[in-house]
């Protein structure tokens, strides 16, 4: 909780900060990153080019500070959801330390002498509180995961490169120590570390695309094309026009809480669009292992048939299931499936249905408000963002 001293004061300052979050934010990156060039491997050069980046880190901390003066719940699996993708990342508690300095520096800045010695005192406060619940999580995250802080990384080798759809690729790992590949729930991701052709690095997080088996880990990978001024994705098209099988990479352990329930048999429903299939395949296949007889639900979106990733497996997976449906909708008109966009009222509900979400922000957003409308409750519908959306809660109208 906020001191007593500080709370009347952030309760005051926030409408301030909140107004001119953005340029708090763009000051507070280009600073950071301007003299600690090393860290742009940490952030997607994609997502800097086209400001998205910036948005993030100011954005939370504002949330954070909201919850702090009473006047909004703190979203925990917005907390939880930041603190998985860091551990991804490798990130180690002493980094707080620069990160705190540039942003509050950055607010400094942007507010000139509004920003006196007591108001700098009580958002240095809202800070180390946001960022001591960071720390505490994701120390457990790295103990649960059996993983040292100071050395988060494997190296696997790719033992096969297969083509999945159009644009659409993926890498079969296995540890080049010949060691197991450490247990992970379905629906979680790990970073891949990108040494590209000019000697930089990039870390980006993909979904596992199969349950767990011991041996390999597959993650599959849509090329990123550019669109309305936007560049192509450097890493995936690394990995679409570099990468190939015998290269060695470094992984980080997986991560995330898009997961199954160790126990329950309430009927799924899985949705997805374009590459956010993936996690859905992997808690697909885990359920056709395990749980032969429960009810499941796929439902995709797509451009058409070729375009959509691991089309051929799903159908063959869902062989293994005693009740299952699937349900597709292309943008171009295909025979035994939808056209257009997806409608979420034409989804069937079954009672008791678990929904899991993944693929395109705005996508993710209508479909769960459809659902909200159609009764489903917030705590049955979970959902993956990756970018940095994962800071901000999707809005569910009332």
């Amino acid at each position: 909780m906020l001191s007593q001293k500080s709370a009347p004061i952030v309760a005051a300052t926030l409408p301030v900060v909140g107004a001119h979050i953005d340029q708090i934010s763009g000051v507070f990156y280009d600073t950071m990153l301007g003299e600690n060039p090393e860290l742009l491997n940490l952030f997607s050069r994609s997502a800097q080019a086209t400001g998205e980046q910036k948005s993030a880190l100011a954005g939370a901390v504002a949330l954070f500070a909201t919850h702090l003066i009473g006047e909004a719940p703190l979203p925990e699996h917005v907390v939880d959801r930041i603190a998985q993708r860091h551990c991804a990342l490798g990130i180690r508690p002493e980094q707080y330390a620069m990160v705190g300095k540039y942003l509050l520096g950055a607010v400094g800045t942007v507010l000139g002498d509004a920003v006196t010695p007591e108001i700098a005192a009580a958002w240095d406060e809202v800070y180390w509180l946001f960022a001591v619940r960071l720390i505490g999580i994701e120390s457990r995250l790295y103990a649960s995961a059996g993983v040292d802080g100071e050395q988060p990384w494997r190296t696997y080798a790719v033992a096969n490169k297969v083509t999945e759809a159009d644009d659409t690729v993926s890498l079969l790992l296995t540890p080049a120590d010949g060691r197991p590949v450490p247990h992970y729930r379905p629906g979680q991701y790990v970073t891949i570390v990108a040494t590209l052709p000019d000697g930089s690095r990039q870390l980006r997080q993909y979904s596992l695309s199969q349950a767990p088996n011991g041996g390999t880990l597959r993650i599959t990978v849509r090329r990123v094309r550019g669109a309305a001024g936007s560049p192509d994705g450097v890493v995936s098209g690394w990995i679409h026009d570099v990468v190939r099988p015998g290269d060695q990479l470094t992984v980080s352990q997986a991560y995330g809480d898009l997961t199954l329930p160790d126990e329950g048999d309430h009927p799924l429903l899985l949705i997805s669009a374009g590459v956010g299939i993936t996690p859905m395949a992997a808690i697909l296949d885990e359920v056709a292992r395990t749980q032969p007889g429960r009810t499941v639900t796929v439902v995709h979106a797509d451009r058409s048939p070729s375009r959509h990733p691991l089309r051929a497996e799903v159908e063959t997976t869902s062989a293994r299931l005693r009740s299952f449906e699937n349900l597709a909708w292309y943008e171009q008109p295909t025979p035994g499936a939808f056209t257009g966009r997806i409608d979420p009222d034409a989804i069937p509900l079954h009672p008791g249905t678990e929904v899991y979400l993944c693929g395109p922000v705005p996508f993710m957003q209508a479909v769960r408000s459809a659902l909200h409308r159609r009764g489903l409750p917030e705590d049955r519908i979970r959902y993956e963002v990756f970018g940095s959306e994962q800071w901000r809660t999707a809005p569910v109208p009332a």
